[in-house]
This record gives structure tokens, sequence and C-alpha cells, in this order.
């Protein structure tokens, strides 16, 4: 397969997520396209993206003229068949594997045959989002990590036949937004989250059987493990909904009890406690 150069990024679905690949993608001077299911939907993430890129200038951490250039390499629509003339198509919808499957469907109808399709699921197998299309060996996984302008790390995934060259094009644009991706095979949980998925989960475990605070068991793993952000400020960041399907993916593909997520934080997802999105998780957000 022959991968063109990577110019033009489209970009399905600008939730937090979507945005902020959108907002990586423009800072790293490609042309942009993202599609949101209504107008009013893409204006929001168009305001989103822009006042990030103002508080860097406020931060003097970019030019005033670098910013206006970034915003208006920046396009959003509502219309899939925008993405006919991308060079990359990056999918950040909902985890939802029907989903992602049509959606796959219809880009490739779109597309030119050459074009590199990646997913940015984090549970699901990018093999099956792979099957979706005739020419699976152009579809890669291009997991990001939330806040995705923030986080340094992209998994790049190769799915079974994902071709060398779309593998290293996508890695390429990982290293021109400033990220530090790595490369890995299609697995249940790729590298970061098939280690961190059960060892949050033994985490919200211990809660209960260490009748541990939520407050002295991130104590406890900041000042006694090392880590940066304690379990339960984690979870609640990275939204509880988010962690809970992520757990229930893991645990139907490798049926490891450690992978299963933990009743308790089912029980919350269940009452809309989804950590900071919500204003209540594992703590009480303003």
């Amino acid at each position: 397969m022959t991968v063109p150069e990577i110019r033009r990024i489209g970009v399905v679905g600008l939730g937090a997520m979507g945005a902020g690949i959108a907002q990586l993608a423009i800072e790293a001077g490609y042309e942009t396209v993202g599609r949101e299911i209504s107008e009013d939907l893409g204006r929001r993430a168009h305001d989103r993206i822009a006042h990030f890129l103002q508080r860097k200038v406020d931060k003097e951490r970019m030019a005033a003229d670098e910013c206006e250039a970034a915003l208006g390499r920046l396009e959003t629509t509502t219309e899939l068949e925008a993405f006919a003339d991308c060079d990359l198509v990056i999918e950040a919808i909902v985890e939802d594997l029907g989903a992602k499957l049509e959606l796959f469907r219809a880009l490739e109808q779109i597309v030119r045959p050459e074009a590199v399709l990646a997913t940015n699921t984090s549970a699901l197998s990018v093999t099956e989002i792979a099957a979706a299309v005739s020419t699976p060996e152009r579809v890669v996984g291009m997991h990001f990590f939330n806040p995705a302008p923030l986080m340094p790390l992209v998994e790049i995934v190769r799915a079974e036949l994902s071709s060398a060259e779309a593998v290293e094009a996508a890695f390429g644009v990982g290293e021109r937004m400033g990220k530090r991706p790595i490369r890995c095979h299609d697995t249940p949980g790729f590298v970061v989250n098939r280690v961190l998925i059960p060892l949050l989960n033994d985490c919200i475990r211990v809660l209960d059987e260490a009748r541990v605070s939520p407050e002295d068991l991130d104590t406890a793993m900041t000042a006694g493990a090392g880590w940066p952000m304690g379990p339960c400020t984690l979870v609640d960041l990275v939204g509880i909904d988010v962690h809970v399907h992520a757990s229930e993916a893991l645990y139907e593909k490798l049926r490891e009890p450690r992978m299963a997520p933990p009743a308790r934080i089912v029980a919350m997802r269940n009452a809309g406690l989804l950590g900071r999105k919500s204003g209540r998780g594992f703590y009480a957000y303003d």
C-alpha cells in the first residue's frame, strides 16, 4: 500500500477527545476538518479549541499570529463527504462497535483508496473495526489519551492486516503532533489499559477491603508508590462510566477476574456519579 504524504486530516466526532485531536492537528500544521452531527455541536467544539489556544497565547506559549493561523486551518462540518480529500481520517466517536463499523463502511465509500483510516478506540479490537472495510490494510489504531493536547502518549496499533506503510504514516503524524508514539499490535487494552485497568480495579477493591478513604488511598499510591496521581483522582478524571466500559470490554475478551469492574464503581456509574464530568465521583467538584 502506498500512503500519500499526510497533509489534510479528518476527525470524526468532536467531543472532548476528538476536539483535542483536532487541536493537535491544527497546531502541527495540518489542514483539518472535524465532523459533528449538528452545526451547533461543531461550533461548540470550534469555540472550545479556540479557547484553549487563546489560553496558550495568554500564557505566552503561543504567538497570537500562530493561534490565528492554526484556527484558520480548522473546518467543521456535519457531512462525511467533507473527508473526500483527507489523507488520514481519525475516528473519535462513541465506544460502540456497531457504530464504528457503520462509520468505517461509510468512510470507505467517500475517502480515496490510499487514505489511512484510524480509530481512537481504547478498548475495542482494531482488527474487528478494520473488518468493516474491503481494504483493512489501511486501518490502524491511534489511541490518544485524555486530555489529548496534554498527555504525551499515543499508541499506534497494528491490526491483523494493517500495512507497515499505514502504521508508519500514523506514527509520523503522532511525532509531528509532538507526541511520544509507540507501536504495538492489536490486543485487548493495547499496552497502557491492559496494565492500568486491572490495577485501578485492584485499588478500588482495596477501598472496601482495607476500609480506607479515597483521600488516604490516593495518598498511599502517590506517597508510597510514586504515582503522580492517586487512583481515585485518576478515575474521576477519566470518567467512571468510561472506566467501567473499558473494564467490561476487557473482561469480555479476556475473562480475567481483575479486568471486571468492581461492584462499587458499577453502582456509582449507574447512579450518575461519573467523576469530574458530573461534578461528583469519589470526590465532589465545583
